[in-house]
């Protein structure tokens, strides 16, 4: 396997050395490319010596003739050459040129030109990494399909504490791996995910809803898609960016993913229902806005349709997957939701607890099986969650 490590400009190029000799050692032949700020930090020598190969460090040769000619068109035979992209450290500057498409130097160039996974280690200050553009651009890869290696927390470079360290060497190394080797055990089948809120309407302006920032389903989506799975994702409103390479539906209300989900459900053969939909529906929601006054304000609410339950009741051979976010009892009550919408498993998870769960970046859950098995996950970003949960429906189609 070839793969080409793309060294951005940022202190923590250094650490880009231990990666290149860490994917070595897993038998992948390595190609770095530098921007012109990573020779700042870190000589092409030091590259060089470890991957035995020259290190690319500028869009044209500085030679002349037939040379100029070739390396003019290096990008492309790169990128035909290597499996792989992967940008550790990834700056912002690097990240934006990625989002917009921007082609001004051979690593954005080949960016443009490569056709296989992408894995990204971004690594700047805490303030950059949380401001709303470099967040923005960073969704916008996401949703291209590219793995995003969050960066983990500590004291920085420039001396504040907060997210923006480049992750660790090894596990960056070991998300290139999954990429590369990992399962396409999901070959043949047709996924359907659900993620997200829904939105019931009191008025044209106000709504009621279950809260879910759609990111655990998202994260089950696009690690099905990973595993080479045909996916349907019918997604309630969230402000993530629909993944490249699935079928995405957008609705708003649980009737309209109750319409969704019953319309897609026959061409699926595995359903994951990750959407919080909201349990009930304002009766007789008005068509006009309700003026605020100081009375009190009475909703009469009916219950929505139970899309689980209905699913369960038709399940045939199908495996079907719940979700139950609870604030108590978590183990009991996955197992009742089990048992009564006839999933053959339940994800639950503890939503009251700091750190995972709604809107955050990392989840706790337990995966309640119909074999009587109770696994824990510890917690870990949804990206892992969600292969964990996938792992499940090859132990699920051995015991029939």
């Amino acid at each position: 396997m070839n793969v080409v490590l793309g060294v951005g400009g940022g202190i923590a190029a250094y650490k880009a050395a231990e990666l290149s000799r860490l994917l070595q050692e897993r038998g992948i032949t390595v190609q770095v490319v530098m921007t012109v700020s990573a020779q700042k930090f870190i000589t092409p020598l030091t590259f060089a010596a470890l991957t035995n190969r020259k290190v690319i460090t500028d869009l044209f040769s500085d030679r002349g003739g037939d040379e100029v000619l070739s390396s003019a068109v290096e990008h492309i035979r790169v990128a035909q050459d290597n499996q792989l992209l992967v940008i550790a450290p990834a700056t912002a500057d690097l990240i934006a040129k990625m989002a917009l498409g921007q082609a001004d130097d051979f690593l954005s160039t080949l960016y443009l030109a490569f056709t296989g996974p992408v894995v990204i280690a971004p690594a700047m200050n805490t303030n950059m990494w949380n401001h709303v553009a470099v967040r923005n651009n960073v969704e916008t890869l996401r949703a291209r399909g590219h793995v995003i290696v969050e960066p983990g927390e500590g004291l920085l470079a420039c001396g504040t504490t907060g997210p923006g360290r480049l992750a660790e060497p090894a596990m960056i190394a070991q998300e290139v791996s999954r990429e590369l080797f990992g399962p396409k055990d999901l070959e043949g089948d047709v996924v359907l995910v659900t993620a997200g809120p829904t939105e019931e309407p009191i008025d044209p302006v106000r709504f009621i809803g279950n809260r879910s920032s759609g990111k655990m389903g998202y994260a089950i989506a696009e690690a099905a898609l990973r595993r080479g799975a045909r996916v349907i994702l019918i997604s309630g409103p969230t402000n993530i960016a629909a993944p490249v390479g699935l079928e995405f539906i957008r609705v708003g209300s649980a009737a309209e993913m109750h319409s969704a989900v019953m319309e897609k459900l026959g061409a699926a053969n595995i359903v994951i229902k990750a959407a919080a939909v909201a349990d009930y529906r304002v009766l007789n929601a008005s068509t006009q806005k309700i003026k605020k006054t100081a009375a009190r304000l009475t909703l009469e609410l009916e219950p929505n349709p139970d899309i689980l339950a209905e699913i369960g009741a038709m399940k045939g051979d199908r495996i079907l997957i719940g979700f139950a976010a609870e604030t108590e009892n978590m183990v009991a009550e996955a197992k009742r939701k089990m048992l009564a919408k006839n999933c053959d498993m339940v994800v639950g998870n503890v939503v009251n607890q700091a750190g995972t769960g709604f809107g955050a970046d990392e989840n706790a859950v337990t995966l309640v099986l119909r074999t009587g098995e109770v696994v824990e996950v510890a917690r870990a970003s949804k990206r892992e969650v969600a292969g964990w949960i996938l792992d499940q429906v090859g132990r699920l189609r051995l015991v029939g």
